[in-house]
Order: structure tokens, then sequence, then C-alpha cells
């Protein structure tokens, strides 16, 4: 009984998920015109500005985690992963309010400009959701086919690597641990990356491209907003350590800097980000 009610909402999701692809391509031209309306943020940003956080981010995360090992040496796994996470959750809240900052400091409309209104909040829950249902079935194929391609060039022993967070969720019982790993990955993790990989650097890759000369003369709002959501997803997929993660975070990512361009609120690819981490969070715990 289980087995087949989870085979239903498994099937109704991937219909769900192939029809609203098919019509979201059907629509723009297999993506061609899918961003043509999409407008600019008019910002003072340098094009270095992104990195600041994101090696401010690293360089404290790395020494904290450092020093901890070494004025702690006698902590057990478990407690190694607690306060490994509530490192992280720390620098990655602190360094979200330094961006904040940044970008209200460079966004011509400042904070609204960068994407934070609430106002739109209940839209971009609902839309956020849609999206992530239309590219749900190419995650799944773009993560069998990345088991298949470790499998032919690495041998049939291949096996894709748990994500750490998940593994670590699952290997410990202890309600604390559970709860961090888990605000850390819906709440904390959203906020951060997507403020810096799609308000900052994609905002920066694509400032960039429009002030170039030669780009201008191209004078294709599309391509350039597409090439500006692909650099920056290919980023945001290598800063996470496990390289057989990366196409399928890559193509989340694609995604994700979609839904910002194609909206301008940033809470759209939070929201986005979020879900997607609490059903890896469900579906780990439960087995699925």
């Amino acid at each position: 009984m289980e087995f087949t009610e989870y085979t239903t909402v498994t099937g109704i999701i991937y219909l769900a998920g192939i029809l609203l692809l098919g019509n979201w391509l059907l629509k723009t031209s297999f993506g061609r015109n899918a961003l043509a309306d999409s407008a600019l943020r008019p910002n003072r940003m340098p094009a270095y500005l992104p990195f600041i956080p994101l090696f401010i981010w690293l360089g404290a995360v790395t020494v904290l985690i450092t020093a901890t090992q070494k004025l702690l040496p006698d902590l057990s796994d478990s407690q190694k992963a607690m306060v490994d996470n509530c490192i992280f959750a720390t620098a990655a809240a602190a360094i979200t309010i330094i961006i904040v900052f940044l970008a209200k400091a460079t966004f011509l409309q400042g904070l609204k400009g960068f994407g934070l209104n609430v106002r739109t909040i209940h839209k971009d829950l609902f839309a956020g959701l849609l999206n992530l249902l239309a590219v749900w079935p190419v995650l799944t194929v773009v993560f069998a086919l990345t088991v298949q391609f470790g499998k032919l060039i690495w041998g049939p022993e291949f096996e894709m690597q748990q994500h750490q967070e998940l593994e670590l969720i699952t290997t410990y019982s202890q309600i604390p641990l559970r709860i961090i790993i888990a605000v850390t990955a819906i709440v904390v993790a959203p906020l951060f990356e997507e403020m810096l990989f799609r308000g900052l650097f994609q905002t920066m890759f694509r400032s960039f491209l429009e002030r170039l000369p030669f780009w201008q003369r191209v004078q294709n709002k599309t391509l350039t907003a597409w090439l500006a959501i692909a650099v920056s997803s290919a980023l945001f997929a290598v800063v996470h350590y496990e390289p057989s993660h990366w196409p399928t975070l890559f193509v989340l990512s694609m995604a994700i800097g979609y839904s910002y361009e194609k909206s301008g609120s940033l809470f759209r690819p939070i929201l986005m980000h979020s879900l997607f981490n609490t059903a890896s969070i469900i579906m780990v715990l439960y087995g699925i």
C-alpha cells in the first residue's frame, strides 16, 4: 500500500513537471524568447565586489573550523559536526547581512532593485514551486546520467556521494544536530547563497556583459541573461565540494537563475532553493 501511494505521488510530480516544462518550452521557443522581457538591475557594482563576501566567507569558515579542531581535539564526530554546522550557519548569516548592506549601497533602487520586496513573497512562493516542479524531471535525468557516466569512467563500483549534510542527518539521530542542519539547509544557506550567487554574481556578470563594446553590438538581451545565468551557475556548482554533484547543481542553478531574471525578485530563487533542500532532507530521512 505504501509503495503504491509513493509511486502514485511520484508519478504525479513527474507528470506535472513534464507538462510544465513542455508548456514553457513551447511558449518560449525552447528558451530563446524566455528572457526577452527581463529587466536590467541598474547598479554601481564593480566587478570585483561579489568576490569579497565569497572570499570572506570561505576564509572565515576555514579558519574557524581549523581553530576549533586544534582547540577542541577531543570532540566526538557528532559534536564536531554540530560545531562545524554552527560555524557555517553563523558565518553565512553574518555575510548575508554584509551582502544586504552592499546591495543597498550599490543597487540604484536599493534593496528593491536587488530583488528584496516583501510584497512579492506570496507570488514568489507559488511560482517558485512551479519552477521547481518543471525542472525536477530534468534534475532526475541529469543525476542518472552522471551516475552512468561515472560508472563508464571509474568502473561499475562508482556511486554518487551523498551530500555531506544529508549524510550527517542520517548518520546521527541527535535532535539538536538535526535541527541545526535543517535550519542551515532550509533557511540560512538559501538566503546566503542566493543573495551571493544570484543577487551579486549573476547581476555583476550580466552588467559586465552589457557594458562590453563588442557585446553591445549583439543587442540580444536573452542571450546576455542566459550567459550570466550560466556563468554564475558554474561558479555556484564548483564551490560545492563534491564534483559528482556539479552537473545536477548546475542545472538546478540554471533554473533558479532563470527565475531571478524572469521575476526580478530574489525571494523566488530563495524559496526554490529552500524547497529543494527541504525535499532532499525529507527524501533522505524517509529513505525515498
